[in-house]
């Protein structure tokens, strides 16, 4: 695949209804996911589990993109083909997680600035040689009292326009998330309040930074309650209020919005994305990013045995089709069955 410019990577990546694998899980998380189906997390069983997923018949026509942890971007197949390379073939392409991960903002124990600006042209372009064609970077805001502060928003937008700038320097399209957790016992309406300050200091700076906003993706949080609130919100209200809380605050000509999936199930996150595309009423594609909403299916099934191989794989590709479909608002809820 040849492309000319970040503007025809990004926009091949949303295509056509297709969205981001995230399989960027770092070695820590992953042992928690594996501590799940009792599988422990040795680089071997990693390395399985994602062959498994990128080798499954869901990867073609459904993925557009599949985020990598450093482990991942540099692993071989049990054959020895290279795990980037098994991807493109799918008709996807690679990408690669460049944050450092959080520390306190400020010396607060409650809001987090997301690390690794340091060397981050050197690990770009590494990244860029070993065939990635995107990256990622992560902010988290926290909603709780008096949180989130501006200053802790807008030091985590300015390091993702930071990021970003880097990123395309090197040839690769950022995908820039700012993540209003759910964690917590917040209103919609709170959520609505940090999602649309992070996004709008978001494009500010990414502005400021002079980053070419058509060679760019958004990888928000939905607007929901938070997942210890008793507010419940209808699909039709999360959907309303996130594509809202977007045409506010984001500019016409970005290619794609790939939502994460935030600790929403497997099914709410579908519904919500389908629920979105069948409002409609905005020039970006609104897709996915998501990895437990494509993978906990898929890791249930395989429990990792060899054996389960073609079941998760099934599993995994029933997903991946799902959330397509559900970014050409063509999902129903009867297609599960």
């Amino acid at each position: 695949m040849k492309f000319s410019n970040l503007s025809e990577i990004a926009s091949y990546i949303v295509a056509d209804g297709k969205g981001i694998l995230a399989a960027d899980e770092s070695n820590p998380t992953c042992k928690k996911r594996f501590d799940t189906i009792s599988v422990e997390s040795t680089e071997t069983n990693r390395r399985d589990y994602r062959e498994l997923l990128f080798s499954s018949k869901g990867m073609s026509e459904n993925i557009g993109g599949v985020i990598l942890f450093d482990e991942t971007i540099r692993q071989k197949t049990e054959l020895g083909q290279s795990l980037v390379d098994l991807i493109l073939e799918s008709g996807a392409l690679p990408g690669i997680k460049v944050d450092k991960g959080l520390n306190p903002f400020n010396g607060s124990e409650v809001e987090t600035l997301t690390q690794g600006l340091d060397d981050l042209d050197e690990r770009c372009s590494e990244y860029a040689e070993l065939g990635a064609k995107f990256t990622k970077w992560r902010a988290v805001i926290n909603i709780g009292d008096e949180i989130p502060s501006q200053e802790c928003i807008d030091a985590n937008m300015e390091a993702l326009a930071k990021y970003a700038k880097i990123a395309q320097k090197n040839g690769m399209v950022p995908i820039v998330e700012p993540e209003v957790l759910i964690n917590g016992s917040h209103s919609i309406e709170d959520c609505y309040d940090a999602t649309s300050r992070s996004i709008k200091s978001l494009f500010d700076y990414l502005k400021s930074y002079d980053v070419d906003i058509t060679g760019t993706i958004l990888k928000p949080n939905m607007v929901t309650p938070g997942s210890e609130s008793e507010q419940r919100a209808s699909v039709e209200e999360v959907a309303e209020m996130t594509i809202k809380c977007l045409k506010e605050t984001v500019p016409n000509e970005l290619p794609g919005v790939a939502f994460l999936s935030g600790g929403q199930t497997e099914i709410e996150s579908t519904q919500h994305l389908d629920m979105m595309n069948k409002i409609g009423g905005f020039s970006w594609k609104l897709s996915f990013s998501y990895g437990r909403a494509l993978q906990q299916s898929a890791l249930n099934a395989w429990l990792g045995k060899l054996e389960n191989k073609s079941a998760a794989q099934d599993a995994f590709a029933h997903r991946a089709k799902m959330n397509k479909l559900a970014s050409l608002g063509s999902w129903s809820a009867d297609l599960e069955k």
